[in-house]
């Protein structure tokens, strides 16, 4: 195997980011796990960068980082996590064995990939921020706008929901 820059950029985010799933998991504490959430979908973005891969990354900062760990944050401080009582129950050592042998499957699949030596070229027309800006602009324009008008809607209606409960 050969030790290229790239390869050394990704073990020094590929080792933080699942550092940072497994303090989602591990932590008690609801705010813990969703800062931990953060900081992984913003190694992810940047694995994603590595890989020459733009657009998916904008969208995990935009989207993931962005939208909706705000609606975890508003929602972890609707639930007041401190009226919370955990019981004790058989999630977290099936939830361990799950993450074991999801770990031994995703392991067998890379180890035999980590000795090839040639990246295929990533071609940069297909998915780039211009052309898929260009596509939604023009071609799909009327669907983005009546999209962007039901998220709107459903906003508006969640804030009257949450206000008249309050009331």
């Amino acid at each position: 195997m050969k030790l290229t820059p790239e390869l050394i950029i990704f073990a020094m985010l590929a080792g933080p980011a699942a550092l940072a799933a497994v303090g989602v998991v591990a932590f008690g504490s609801a705010i813990r796990s969703a800062l931990c959430l953060v900081f992984n979908f913003f190694l992810l973005a940047f694995l994603y960068f590595t890989l020459s891969m733009d657009m998916p990354g904008i969208s995990q900062i935009v989207v993931y980082s962005g939208a909706i760990m705000v609606l975890f944050v508003f929602v972890i401080m609707l639930l007041n996590p401190k009226l919370i009582e955990e019981r004790k129950d058989l999630k977290r050592p099936f939830g361990i064995a799950f993450g074991v042998v999801l770990f031994g499957i995703l392991a067998s699949q890379v180890l035999p990939v980590l000795g090839f030596e040639g990246a295929k070229p990533v071609v940069h027309q297909i998915g780039s921020p211009n052309v898929i800006g260009d596509a939604l602009f023009s071609s799909y324009v009327f669907p983005f706008e009546v999209i962007s008008i039901l998220l709107l809607v459903g906003v508006v209606g969640s804030v009257f929901l949450a206000k008249r409960r309050t009331d």
